[in-house]
C-alpha cells in the first residue's frame, strides 16, 4: 500500500491518545464522511499499522497503533496499555478536543495531550497535568475532563497549577458535586471555565 500524509497523521493521532474511535479519527483526520474513514482505517488495519479491537460491550471498536505503526512514525516501540477504567474518559477527553477544535479552531499541531506533557517531563517525578493543553490567540488554554470525585483539596490543587501555569482552564464533567465545587472555585480562581458534559453530546455519532 501506499502511505500518504493523512495516514501518518492518523496513526500519529492515535499514538498521542493510546486510542481512538472511529469517529475521532473521523473528525480529527479531516474525512468528509464515515464511509472514506471506515475504509481507509480498514486498508491500516489490513496492512498492520492500526489494531481494531473491542474492549467492552456497548462501546465501539477501539483503533490502537502496532509495533510496525509505532515505528513508521518514528515513536516509542512500546505498546500503550489501555486501562478499561480509563476507557470512558479517554474517549470523553477526544470529544473535547473536537468540541474544542471547533470552537477556537486550532490545529492539532498548536495541541499536546497529556502524554505528550508526561513525556517532556522526562524521568523525574510524575506530576499532574491538564489532558490536553493548546494555543488559541497567543494564549495558553488547558481542558479538563473531571467524571469521577476526588478529595476537594487534591482538586484545588490541580485548579491552582492550572492558573499558575495557563491563560485558562477548561472543566467538563456531568457530576452534580464536581460541578458545584468548580463553581465555588471560579470564584478564587479566575481563569476557570466550566463545560457540561451535556454539551459534547452533539459532536458524537453513532458507530
Amino acid at each position: 500500500m501506499i502511505i500518504g500524509q493523512r495516514d501518518i497523521n492518523i496513526l500519529k493521532l492515535v499514538y498521542r491518545f493510546k486510542f481512538c474511535f472511529g469517529r475521532h479519527i473521523e473528525a480529527l483526520a479531516g474525512f468528509n464522511g464515515s464511509r472514506a474513514c471506515d475504509r481507509r482505517l480498514r486498508v491500516l488495519v489490513d496492512a498492520g499499522y492500526l489494531a481494531r479491537k473491542k474492549y467492552l460491550y456497548g462501546l465501539p471498536y477501539l483503533y490502537t497503533v502496532t509495533h510496525k505503526g509505532r515505528i513508521l512514525i518514528g515513536a516509542n516501540k512500546r505498546e500503550n496499555k489501555i486501562r478499561l477504567e480509563q476507557i470512558n474518559h479517554d474517549a470523553t477527553v477526544l470529544d473535547a478536543l473536537i468540541y474544542c477544535k471547533a470552537k477556537y479552531g486550532f490545529s492539532l499541531g498548536e495541541m499536546e495531550s497529556e502524554k505528550e506533557l508526561h513525556i517532556k517531563d522526562g524521568f523525574g517525578g510524575r506530576k499532574h497535568h491538564p489532558d490536553f493543553v493548546f494555543v488559541y490567540q497567543g494564549k495558553k488554554y488547558a481542558v479538563e475532563v473531571e467524571l469521577t470525585l476526588k478529595a476537594k483539596s487534591n482538586l484545588e490543587k490541580n485548579i491552582r497549577d492550572n492558573y499558575l501555569t495557563y491563560d485558562k482552564q477548561i472543566w467538563i464533567t456531568d457530576d452534580n458535586k464536581i460541578l458545584s465545587l468548580l463553581q465555588k472555585f471560579s470564584d478564587e480562581y479566575s481563569n476557570v471555565e466550566i463545560i457540561s458534559l451535556a454539551e459534547l453530546v452533539e459532536i458524537k455519532c453513532k458507530e
